[in-house]
C-alpha cells in the first residue's frame, strides 16, 4: 500500500506539473522583476519595437514598470518563442519524480497510520503535521531539480553573453556540480524544504479536510464537482501561505556567483530583507496572480487526477 500512494502520486504529479508549467514559469520571471542584477542591454526586441536601430538601447533609461503576467508572457513569446514557455520542462519532471512522488507517499502513509479507524477521518491538526514531515523530506530530496527549474526559466530574461544555455535537467545538474561545487545543488534548500512544508502542509491538508466537509454536510456527492471545488479551495490556500517564501527562493536559486566576488544575498534572511527594503513588503508577493493562476489548476489537476488514478489502481 505503501508503494501504491508513491506510484499514484508520482503520476498525478507529473501530469499537473508539466500540464501547467507555462504558468510556473511566468511566475519565476515576475519574481525575479526589479532585482539590482537584472540584464541591462535588450539584445533581441523584435523589429516592431526597435525604433533605435544601431544605438545601444539599454533598460536604465527605461522605466522599469512592472508588468502583469499576461504582458510577461505575450513579451516572453514575442522575444523567445512559443517554445520558450516550457523552457525547464525537463526540470519539472524530474523535480515531480523526486520531490512530488516522495511528499504524496509519505503523506499518503501517515494519513494511513493516523486515522483513526473508527471515525474513518484523521483531526485537521495530524493532517498539517503529515504534510509538514512529507513536505520537508520530499523538498530535501528534490531540491537539485529545483535549483536547475528556476535556472533554466529564468535563464531568458539575461543577456546572451550571460546565459547559462543548460541543454537539459542533466546538463545543468552536471555542469552546476562541476563549476560551483556539488553543493550548489542544495542552495536555498532550506527556503525549499519551508516552502514544501507550507505547500504540502496547506494543499494536502485542506483538499482532505475541504472534501471531507463538503461531504459530510451533503453539500455535493463524492465526484468531479467535489474534488474540483476542494481542490481550488486547496491551492488557493497553499499559494496565499507559501507566496513570500517562494519569491525569496527563486531569488536565492538564480543568484550568479562570479569568482572572487561577494553573492548577491548572503542567505534566505539577507536576501529578504534586501528584497522588503528595495522594493517594499509586497514585493514578497510579486507573481502571486500567476502563482494562484498556476496552483489553483495545478492542485485541480493534482487532485482529480489522483482519484482518476486511484480508481484505475484500486484492484492493486
Amino acid at each position: 500500500m505503501g508503494v501504491k500512494g508513491f506510484v499514484e502520486g508520482g503520476i498525478a504529479s507529473i501530469i499537473a506539473g508539466c500540464s501547467t508549467h507555462p504558468l510556473d514559469l511566468i511566475k519565476v520571471r515576475m519574481q525575479l522583476q526589479g532585482e539590482s542584477n537584472a540584464p541591462k542591454p535588450v539584445h533581441n526586441l523584435r523589429p516592431a519595437l526597435a525604433f533605435q536601430t544601431g544605438s545601444n538601447l539599454h533598460v536604465s533609461a527605461i522605466p522599469q514598470a512592472r508588468v502583469g503576467p499576461i504582458a510577461v508572457g505575450v513579451r516572453l513569446v514575442q522575444q523567445e518563442g512559443l517554445a520558450a514557455l516550457f523552457s525547464g520542462v525537463s526540470a519539472t519532471v524530474l523535480r515531480q519524480t523526486l520531490y512530488s512522488t516522495t511528499r504524496m507517499g509519505l503523506y499518503d502513509i501517515l494519513k494511513t497510520k493516523w486515522t483513526d479507524p473508527a471515525a474513518g477521518t484523521m483531526p485537521l491538526g495530524r493532517k498539517i503535521e503529515a504534510g509538514l514531515i512529507a513536505g520537508g523530506i520530499g523538498a530535501a530530496v528534490g531540491n537539485p531539480a529545483d535549483v536547475a527549474m528556476v535556472r533554466m526559466q529564468a535563464d531568458g530574461r539575461l543577456p546572451l553573453a550571460e546565459r547559462r544555455n543548460y541543454k537539459s535537467v542533466v546538463d545543468a545538474i552536471l555542469r552546476m556540480a562541476r563549476q560551483e561545487g556539488v553543493t550548489s545543488l542544495w542552495r536555498g534548500s532550506s527556503l525549499t524544504v519551508n516552502r514544501a512544508m507550507l505547500v504540502t502542509a496547506s494543499q494536502l491538508a485542506s483538499y482532505d479536510q475541504f472534501k471531507e466537509t463538503i461531504l459530510e454536510k451533503g453539500l455535493m456527492r463524492d465526484g468531479l464537482g467535489t474534488h474540483v471545488t476542494a481542490s481550488f479551495a486547496a491551492g488557493f490556500v497553499a499559494a496565499v501561505a507559501s507566496n513570500p517564501v517562494d519569491v525569496i527562493k527563486t531569488r536565492v536559486m538564480n543568484m550568479k556567483v562570479e569568482p572572487g566576488a561577494p553573492p548577491p544575498y548572503a542567505g534566505a534572511l539577507d536576501c529578504a530583507l534586501k528584497t522588503v527594503r528595495a522594493e517594499g513588503p509586497m514585493a514578497l508577493y510579486k507573481g502571486f496572480i500567476p502563482t494562484i493562476s498556476r496552483q489553483g489548476p495545478f492542485t485541480v489537476v493534482l487532485f482529480v487526477t489522483l482519484e482518476q488514478v486511484r480508481k484505475l489502481l484500486k484492484d492493486f
